[in-house]
């Protein structure tokens, strides 16, 4: 169960407090929860979506009264009706990218999202043509120092249902199978307290080893299509 070191990162792992402090963030967190408590139940107890949104916008040190208002938004009835949808393409160095957004309006995301790669070294395809590269999974992180060794990790991982876990210098990353994530994570979350951060993503199945030069250029993509409004999340294969 335990595999060998990662870097823990694909570029967006690389987010954290600094991060926060970028204008769109707390924007993109708040639509994400009012996303889940109109889909779902605004009782985070009673909805996973929320309830994961919420841990992550709290990690990002967004205020709770920011978090309350984005829950009570979606009950006024005039909220903006947001679709979940996936562009894929590819960066530079042939990188394949996954990017995931909430929009009120795709016609006017689609070419701002192909525009960004276009101006940027990479080619946007239509949808599915690099999806197959990846596998869809939850993922959950541990810092290191939140058990006494590896094994206790692992033992934890398994006993909560979890598929893989691995280590690194930076902490563990815990991989489930998208049906179970919710109940791995809740598992978790009880034995371990709140992980660093949670989340449904895209694991590519062979990574693409790039070089310095090709790795900023990849940064530089990643990072303007994330200064996008509607852009929530870029998953890239690089290695």
């Amino acid at each position: 169960i335990m595999s060998g070191h990662s870097k823990w990162h694909n570029i967006m792992h690389k987010k954290g407090a600094a991060d926060a402090a970028r204008s769109g963030l707390f924007t993109k967190l708040a639509r994400e929860i009012t996303m889940a408590a109109k889909l779902g139940d605004p009782n985070p107890d009673n909805n996973p979506r929320l309830r994961l949104a919420i841990l992550n916008a709290r990690k990002n040190s967004m205020p709770n009264d920011n978090i309350k208002r984005a829950i009570e938004k979606a009950s006024s009835g005039n909220t903006e009706n947001f679709e979940s949808v996936r562009y894929e393409g590819y960066g530079p160095g042939s990188v394949p990218i996954i990017v995931e957004a909430l929009t009120d309006n795709p016609r006017r995301t689609v070419p701002e999202v192909r525009s960004i790669f276009s101006k940027n070294g990479g080619n946007m395809g239509e949808e599915g043509s690099v999806s197959f590269l990846f596998t869809r999974a939850g993922q959950i992180y541990y810092p290191l120092n939140i058990v006494k060794s590896n094994d206790d990790m692992v033992m934890a991982v398994m006993e909560a249902g979890g598929d893989d876990v691995e280590s690194s210098d930076d902490g563990y990353i815990i991989t489930t199978k998208p049906d179970d994530f919710i109940a791995v994570q809740k598992a978790l979350s009880d034995k371990l307290g709140e992980p660093e951060k949670a989340e449904l993503t895209w694991v590519p199945n062979m990574p693409v080893d790039v070089d310095d030069e090709v790795y900023a250029k990849l940064e530089k993509l990643v990072e303007t299509l994330e200064d996008n409004d509607d852009v929530q999340k870029v998953i890239t294969a690089a290695a």
